[in-house]
C-alpha cells in the first residue's frame, strides 16, 4: 500500500462570529489559506520532507497580514512586536523555538535554524535575536509589521491592563496563530507555529505557541499537532503532548485522541480554540470549540478541504 501522504494548516480559532464576516474577508481568507495549503502540498508531492512542507505553509501565512502571524503580528503594550515559533520533526524530535523576536520576517525560518544550525531548542528575546544576527538575517523595519487593522485594535485598550486574545469575540477582530502539520511520503511527521501573541501584552508574555509539547509537538509514533487558542489554558493542559500521550499510552485514534483534548480536558479547565493533527497513515483531525477555525486540509487521495466555520 502507497504512503498516504497529507498536509493540514490553521490561521487560528475563534474566527469572526458568523454576522461580522463580509463575503469580501472570508473569500480574502481562503484565498490565503488554500495558498498556504498549495504550496506546502506540493512539496510533499515533489517528495520533499514534512518539515520542509509545514515550513512553507507557515512562512505563507506569515507573508499575510490577515493572521496574527509574521507581518500581521499585532502591538503589544509597548506599540512594539514580539512573535513566536516552533518547528519539530516527528523523526527524530528534534526541534526548535523562538520566543519574543521581533524584526524577523518569517519567525519559523528562525524556529527551524535553531534546530538545525544550534546545538539548542528554545531561544529567546536579544539571545535569539543575536543568533539571528549570527546568520545574517535581514530585519525588517517596523513599518513592515504595521497593519491599520492592529493598530486600531491596539488603540482601543492601550494604556489599560486588559489584553485581547486574538480570538476573542468581544469585537470584530482579525485572529490568528498559524500553523501547519503534515505527514509526508515516507510516512515522518512534522508540525510548526507561528504567532504574534496578544495585542496589548506585557511584561515579556509568552503564550503555548513555541513551547514544545504545548502549542506545537510531531513524534512519529503517535502525531504532528500545532495548537491555536487561549495559550495560558493550552500550556496548563500540555495540549499537544496529551494528544500524543492519549494515543500512544491509552491506545486512542487520532481524531478520540484530538476531540478528547479539545472537546473535554481542555473544556473542564476553562479553555477555548483548536489544534490540527496528522498521524503517520496521513490521517487528519481538526478539532475546535470555538465557534470556527480557520483551516485547510489537502491528501494524496484527492481530498481538499477549506473551512472556517462548524461544518
Amino acid at each position: 500500500m502507497n504512503q498516504l501522504f497529507s498536509l493540514a494548516i490553521h490561521g487560528g480559532a475563534g474566527t469572526l462570529v458568523k454576522g461580522q464576516m463580509t463575503t469580501e474577508k472570508e473569500i480574502a481568507y481562503k484565498k490565503v489559506l488554500e495558498f498556504a495549503l498549495d504550496e506546502g502540498y506540493a512539496l510533499l508531492k515533489e517528495g520533499a520532507s514534512s518539515v520542509d512542507a509545514v515550513e512553507r505553509a507557515v512562512e505563507v501565512l506569515e507573508d499575510s497580514p490577515l493572521f496574527n502571524a509574521g507581518k500581521g503580528s499585532v502591538f503589544t503594550a509597548d506599540g512594539n512586536h514580539e512573535m513566536d515559533a516552533a518547528i519539530m520533526n516527528g523523526k527524530t524530535l528534534d526541534a526548535g523555538a523562538v520566543s519574543l523576536i521581533h524584526g524577523i520576517k518569517n519567525p519559523i525560518r528562525l524556529a527551524r535554524d535553531v534546530m538545525e544550525k544550534s546545538e539548542h531548542i528554545f531561544l529567546a528575546a536579544e539571545g535569539a535575536m543575536q543568533f539571528a544576527q549570527s546568520l545574517n538575517y535581514n530585519l525588517e523595519d517596523a513599518s513592515y509589521f504595521y497593519d491599520e487593522f492592529r493598530y486600531q485594535q491596539w488603540q482601543d485598550i492601550k494604556g489599560t491592563d486588559s489584553f485581547q486574545l486574538d480570538h476573542s469575540g468581544k469585537k470584530e477582530s482579525k485572529f490568528g496563530t498559524v500553523g501547519a502539520v503534515a505527514c509526508d511520503q515516507q510516512g515522518n511527521l512534522a508540525a510548526a507555529t507561528s504567532t504574534g501573541g496578544m495585542t496589548n501584552k506585557r511584561f515579556g508574555r509568552v503564550g503555548d505557541s513555541p513551547m514544545i509539547g504545548v502549542g506545537n509537538y510531531a513524534n512519529n509514533k503517535t502525531c504532528a499537532v500545532s495548537c491555536t487558542g487561549s495559550g495560558e489554558f493550552f500550556i496548563k493542559g500540555v495540549v499537544a503532548y496529551d494528544v500524543s500521550c492519549l494515543m500512544e499510552y491509552k491506545g486512542l485514534s487520532l481524531s478520540e485522541a484530538a476531540s478528547e483534548v479539545i472537546n473535554k480536558r481542555l473544556l473542564y479547565i476553562g479553555g477555548d480554540g483548536g489544534l490540527i493533527a496528522v498521524d503517520s497513515n496521513g490521517n487528519i483531525a481538526m478539532p475546535f470549540n470555538t465557534e470556527g477555525m480557520y483551516r485547510g486540509s489537502k491528501t494524496s487521495l484527492g481530498e481538499k478541504k477549506i473551512s472556517i466555520y462548524g461544518e
